[in-house]
């Protein structure tokens, strides 16, 4: 893995590992809070490795034990309604960037996973939680809505009923529940969520660039009624089957030899 960034100002870390970019939330001292500059390098950072064609998958995890305490309070200060919701703006970039952009996206969870944090790891196209990791939604505690996209991914991952429940009551649960409920996909021990999440995301890594955008576009947009899910195939699969990948992977098939995709 090449050595990440770390420069003193660093909210997010980046290094390699092969065609996975891991992306690390980094202010241990408030256990990765999510304030504004961390927000801003997250959101280049992600971009940045959204558009190079190198990467293939993309890991999102903290330093120092802890995915993401949540908002950094510090920063919740007393603002005009037009200044909050020009931060917003900020915002919805990043949470379409990790539901909708065209790599897939691995969170993996340790330690504490609260508020944006949570709501971060609902976005991922895949979880990795470790057993006593602790999840939480205490917005409304904080006489605020959920935000960073929880109000649709939490959902679509644990049900209307229990985000409801989640969301309302905003108790926290542990990893091993996370998986119950389907919010985590795995669970793993303490300590090894990241080298099971780049384990996951290089198996993404390998599989063709264009159908794996443009399943997680489809997927992105809301597939719920059979119509819908009838106008997603008309739209995206007449590109899958123009692509070279798929080219490849029929020759691959024929010649009964390993595929190479390049994502045209």
């Amino acid at each position: 893995m090449t050595k990440p960034t770390d420069q003193p100002e660093d909210r997010v870390l980046l290094a390699h590992e092969g065609a996975v970019a891991i992306l690390t939330l980094n202010f241990p001292a408030r256990r990765n809070a999510f304030g504004l500059q961390m927000r801003t390098q997250l959101r280049e950072r992600l971009e940045a490795a959204m558009g190079q064609p190198e990467v293939r998958a993309i890991v999102l995890t903290g330093a120092a034990g802890h995915f993401c305490a949540g908002g950094d309070i510090s920063e919740m200060e007393e603002r005009t309604l037009l200044q909050n919701r020009e931060r917003w703006n900020l915002v919805t970039a990043l949470i379409r960037l990790i539901a909708l952009g065209p790599k897939p996206v691995v969170a993996a969870v340790e330690g504490s996973a609260m508020g944006a944090g949570l709501s971060i790891a609902a976005l991922a196209d895949h979880v990795v939680a470790a057993r006593d990791a602790k999840f939480g939604a205490a917005f409304v505690k904080m006489g605020l809505m959920p935000d960073m996209g929880a109000l649709w991914s939490l959902q679509h991952r644990v049900g209307r009923a229990k985000a409801r429940e989640l969301l309302g009551l905003a108790r926290s649960f542990d990893g091993a529940e996370a998986g119950r409920i389907g919010l985590a996909n795995e669970v793993v021990e303490p300590g090894q969520a990241l080298n099971r999440a780049i384990a996951v995301a290089q198996e993404y890594a390998a599989l063709p660039p264009v159908a794996t955008a443009l399943l997680k576009s489809a997927l992105g947009q809301g597939v719920d009624s059979l119509d819908a899910a009838m106008r997603s195939e008309v739209e995206f699969q007449a590109v899958a089957m123009s692509s070279k990948d798929h080219a490849e992977a029929v020759r691959a098939f024929m010649e009964k030899r390993a595929p190479k995709f390049e994502g045209r």
